[in-house]
């Protein structure tokens, strides 16, 4: 070993580090590291030019891929530099295949019940545009898209306040007409709000205090306000377990997160009175239903049949088993393809159907947390963490409401219930998964969002 190598060995081996990993980088290749200003944590690079490790200093945390435009970075250029197939989430994307099949065959089943067929078709249809959809959201580095955050988030919110100015279609105004075709601009908000957040968050610091909550929590408030109007209950409550969500892992206070959601209940009142007539009705079937007798009038009638459903397919389900009864009153179940589709689930293939489905489900957030733990750099972390709580958070709502524990909302069963909007979306979102899953992150460095209290 050369004097110089010892020389920057022992200059390494006295800086203070937070990163095991860092350490041991340094001490083995003899790089000339230099110690952080203010953060304890410190990001290495490859410095390709000098052939040895260099250090970035800055009073924020550094990213050292960082450049002027989307496309300034020499290895955001190509879409599969750098790319190793054992970094494909290949459970993943497993998971993500199964659910689809388990809908395709669950809205299949509702058109035999209801005697319409074409629905299963068109969502084929829709399954065939969304895999290039995952495919083009995955293939390009995310830190292209990040660039892009702020615009898709105000592009959104003017198509929110135009869609407020249409016709509206079964009482609400959330759809954009094209054509044959329907487009719903709240579910786009959902995940141009996730990356918006994650752009916002992923280099500072302030959120770690009361005050600096506000302005993550005016990002959401915009565009659930929009929602709001629609009106759309369901799809705007989404925004918060979000947007929770990705402060906790981005390193905000419990104790503020806490004294946060204190708040909101407190609001609670307030929300109840700013509900339509409607919304309450629903809210209050769910304390009044009951599980025999013939089915009830108005609100409750969807919980009912929901369970009634349910209740059908027994253990294995009609597939297997065949119908329990005769009368086609029994299988009545409005918006049986998109709303309730998990009835749909467990009336074709029984308990052991829908616990099929949650274990997938459970699987594919496993896989997503995984890939998120994984990921160094902070913009794809968040962006992971806010993508998979959208879904979880949608699933657990749904599934609630079809069995009764939570009031009928218009959300929708990820991956499985028909509708164009939802299916691309939801795909675009796990393409940014599989994206972040191929590009984890830096090479050598610390974990993102430490903090020394």
């Amino acid at each position: 070993m050369t004097a110089e190598s010892n020389q920057n060995a022992e200059a390494a081996s006295q800086i203070r580090w937070t990163s095991p990993g860092a350490r041991l980088f340094a001490q083995s290749t003899g790089s000339r590291l230099h110690k952080r200003d203010r953060f304890s944590d410190l990001t290495v690079r490859w410095g390709r030019s000098q052939g040895h490790a260099t250090t970035s200093h800055s009073r924020y945390p550094v990213n050292p891929l960082k450049s002027a435009g989307p496309f300034q970075n020499p290895a955001m250029i190509s879409p599969f530099a750098n790319l190793r197939a054992d970094r494909v989430p290949w459970l993943f994307l497993a998971a993500a295949a199964a659910l689809v099949l388990i809908g395709l065959s669950a809205i299949e089943r509702g058109d035999e019940l209801v005697g319409d067929g074409g629905t299963a078709e068109k969502q084929i249809a829709w399954v065939i545009l969304g895999v290039p959809t995952l495919i083009g959201t995955a293939a390009f580095p995310y830190r292209t898209w990040r660039h892009f955050a702020y615009p898709l988030l105000f592009g959104t919110v003017l198509l929110l306040i135009a869609v407020l100015f249409l016709p509206p279609r079964n009482g609400a105004r959330r759809w954009i007409p094209l054509g044959l075709l329907y487009f719903q601009p709240s579910e786009v908000a959902k995940l141009a709000f996730v990356m918006a957040l994650a752009t916002y968050l992923r280099f500072r610091e302030n959120f770690r205090t009361l005050p600096g909550l506000v302005p993550p929590f005016l990002i959401a408030l915009v565009p659930m306000g929009l929602i709001l109007v629609e009106p759309d209950l369901g799809t705007a409550l989404l925004f918060l377990p979000v947007l929770m969500s990705m402060l906790f892992a981005a390193g905000a206070r419990p104790r503020h997160l806490v004294a946060v959601g204190l708040f909101g209940i407190a609001l609670l009142p307030a929300l109840w009175m700013g509900m339509g007539d409607y919304q309450k009705a629903r809210v209050v079937a769910v304390f009044t239903q009951r599980d025999t007798g013939s089915a009830p009038r108005g609100d409750g009638y969807h919980l009912h049949q929901s369970k009634k459903v349910l209740m059908l397919g027994g253990t294995w389900g009609s597939e297997i088993t065949g119908m329990p009864s005769s009368d086609p009153l029994d299988y009545h179940l409005p918006a049986g393809r998109t709303d309730f589709i998990f009835c749909l689930v467990g009336e074709r293939w029984g308990l052991v159907g829908c616990g099929v489905t949650l274990a997938l489900y459970a699987l594919l957030f496993k896989c997503g947390i995984s890939v998120a733990i994984a990921t160094k750099e902070p913009f794809g972390r968040l962006v992971v963490v806010g993508i998979i709580a959208l879904v979880a958070t949608q699933v657990a709502i749904n599934t609630a409401m079809t069995v009764g524990l939570m009031p009928v909302t218009g959300i929708t069963l990820p991956l499985m219930s028909y509708g164009g909007s939802s299916l691309l979306s939801t795909l675009a979102a796990l393409g940014l998964v599989v994206n972040v899953s191929l590009r984890p992150g830096f090479e050598v460095g610390p974990m993102p969002f430490r903090f020394r209290d």
